[in-house]
């Protein structure tokens, strides 16, 4: 009897969501005797015209690493949608833009010039990137860049998310051991649309640090509070921590040991919007009833759209700057 077919695709990404897969070391064993993998570059030699090549839902179970960032990554978004019967968006970049997303501030011409034309890159002939160029040899082509990077979930219809940057390798194998049990009939997957690998509470909940009444003069870097208090909260410390917003399901790592959330794992449960629900947590333990000093205070935090959209600005309520909707020539 032939197995279940497995696929694994990373699109705009930095390949940490694949290196959290061989992270769960010999679990990935019962991925292989479980599992037949179809497709997954990263781990074998498989090309676009094999996947084109199967029937419809062929694919059991794909796993979606990355943004949708170029044309490129739309047209296997599809493909892949197409020939699977379950899509997992996998990791933070397919969920919620994650660092790539932080681009959708600007227009991606202003991108371009940025890596052709600063100080740092010598390209004294102004060489760009072109989607088609002429060679002796033939025509080569690229992908042209999309206006603003997408979550998976904007562009295809996804059955699951698995959020984390990476996602953490003990909860991807909790998921794999569901799977394997959906398959033997000993389990049933949960409801479409739902989350997985992840918790359902804050990181604050999950941090075993302690917490009191919070009284916030002023918000300062990590690097210029020392010593850090290692036992209380890093928030009441006036360090910008993203604990109250961030879903849990990474056993509060950074918290732990001595380095504030920066929330790798998106918006916490019933969170429409995790900026807005961060200035929200961040405004509340503020210990001013002035407004002009609660904004004075809030301005002091160094990077707003790092610290509040860091990893979610594609798929917050903004998705981008203005000037990202703009159309714009590569």
């Amino acid at each position: 009897m032939s197995k279940p077919k497995f696929a694994m695709y990373w699109s705009g990404s930095c390949g940490g969501c694949e290196i959290a897969v061989i992270n769960i070391h010999e679990k990935i064993l019962d991925v292989d005797a479980n599992f037949d993998i179809a497709f997954w570059p990263v781990a074998m030699d498989a090309k676009v015209k094999d996947v084109e090549a199967l029937e419809d839902e062929e694919i059991l179970l794909c796993l979606w690493n990355g943004s949708i960032r170029n044309e490129e990554n739309e047209h296997m978004a599809h493909l892949l949608r197409k020939k699977s019967k379950l899509l997992v968006s996998f990791g933070s970049c397919a969920t919620e833009g994650c660092v790539p997303g932080l681009g959708n501030l600007f227009p991606v011409a202003e991108l371009i010039d940025t890596a052709y034309t600063t100080l740092t890159t010598d390209n004294p002939d102004n060489i760009r990137p072109q989607t088609v160029t002429q060679v002796p040899e033939g025509e080569i082509t690229i992908p042209a860049m999309k206006d603003r990077v997408h979550t998976l979930a904007q562009v295809v219809d996804v059955d699951y998310f698995m959020p984390g940057c990476p996602p953490e390798s003990h909860q991807i194998a909790a998921v794999i051991d569901l799977v394997i049990e959906v398959l033997q009939g000993k389990a049933e997957l949960p409801p479409k649309g739902a989350v997985i690998g992840a918790g359902h509470s804050t990181v604050c909940e999950e941090c075993p640090r302690q917490r009191n009444v919070k009284a916030i003069k002023a918000f300062r870097r990590i690097q210029d509070v020392a010593p850090l208090d290692p036992e209380l909260c890093i928030l009441e410390q006036g360090v910008p921590c993203n604990g109250p917003a961030t879903r849990s399901g990474c056993k509060a790592r950074c918290p732990s040991v001595g380095a504030q959330c920066i929330g790798c794992y998106g918006p916490a449960e019933g969170v429409v919007d995790y900026g807005a629900r961060l200035v929200t947590a961040f405004a509340s333990v503020i210990d001013s009833r002035d407004p002009e000093e609660i904004e004075q205070i809030l301005d002091g935090i160094p990077d707003p759209a790092g610290q509040f959209y860091r990893f979610n600005l594609a798929d917050s309520l903004f998705q981008a700057g203005a000037s990202a909707f703009k159309k714009n020539e590569v």
